[in-house]
């Protein structure tokens, strides 16, 4: 417990730019639905007829001049993407960041094991997504009570519920990889999680490349699938399960074989 405390702290700072961040665009964008609503309305038709792009964005089944659609299809994609980004940063520093500030000797010398320190640093990484999402939620939330139009509350739910999750995974990812490594990767971590969204828009747009949707957790946490079915794919959502599961356990074999840098 000690161990979570202390990465909490030392990660207060990056969550709390973070989700001011992330969490205030979102609010922002939510509240300019209302001016913008009758150029949206023109818009609306024009977007759903512009082929595969309309189709790879969702615009062909959800409309943008409705609150759930523009927040599907605008307000979302801009969480979606910048909560990947937040995971994938802080599940490929957690770990490294032991050997690039030369404190493992450290670490590892307190009577833990490697199996307690592992173990809590994905527990302080989980929480932090978990922190993450909550609180830009609540901005979210604050945005949608003044613009005075809440969004459907089941596909809200489950959208957010699959973002978690989402980010999770790409986290578990990338904290398998700060296993490995003695330095911080968090260039490659950010462009990981933006190249999983192009996997995503690709997979939607090339009928041949279809395959990738299992590669990408983008796919079953896409916001206009959700709030157009009202529903989550079940395999999809299975396929992530274990794939973070994995990545967890791996990360933690990893770390207690490999030979760690003073």
């Amino acid at each position: 417990m000690t161990l979570l405390k202390h990465e909490i702290g030392q990660n207060r700072k990056a969550l709390l730019i973070w989700t001011l961040c992330i969490g205030f665009a979102c609010f922002g964008c939510i509240l300019l639905f209302e001016s913008l609503e009758e150029s949206m309305e023109q818009m609306a038709g024009a977007y759903a007829q512009m082929g595969a792009f309309s189709t790879a964005l969702g615009l062909d089944r959800l409309s943008v001049s409705t609150m759930n659609g523009f927040y599907a299809a605008e307000v979302a994609l801009m969480f979606a993407i910048g909560g990947a980004m937040f995971a994938a940063m802080t599940g490929a520093a957690i770990v490294a960041k032991e050997e690039e500030g030369h404190t493992s000797e450290f670490l590892n010398t307190l009577p833990l094991g490697r199996g307690y320190i592992i173990g809590w640093k994905y527990a302080a990484m989980a929480l932090l997504i978990f922190l993450f999402n909550l609180i830009c939620v609540i901005w979210i939330l604050a945005g949608f009570a003044a613009a005075g139009e809440m969004p459907d509350r089941k596909a809200f739910t489950l959208y957010h519920g699959a973002q978690m999750l989402m980010q999770l995974e790409v986290g578990s990812i990338c904290f398998l990889a700060s296993a490995f490594f003695k330095r911080k990767q968090i260039g490659a971590a950010l462009g990981f999680s933006v190249l999983l969204y192009m996997m995503d828009l690709m997979c939607r747009i090339v009928p041949d490349i279809e395959g990738l949707k299992y590669v990408t957790p983008y796919y079953f946490s896409n916001a206009t699938d959700i709030f157009s079915a009202g529903s989550v794919d079940g395999k999809m959502l299975a396929v992530s399960v274990c794939v973070t599961a994995f990545c967890a356990c791996m990360a933690a074999f990893v770390y207690r074989k490999r030979d760690l840098a003073a």
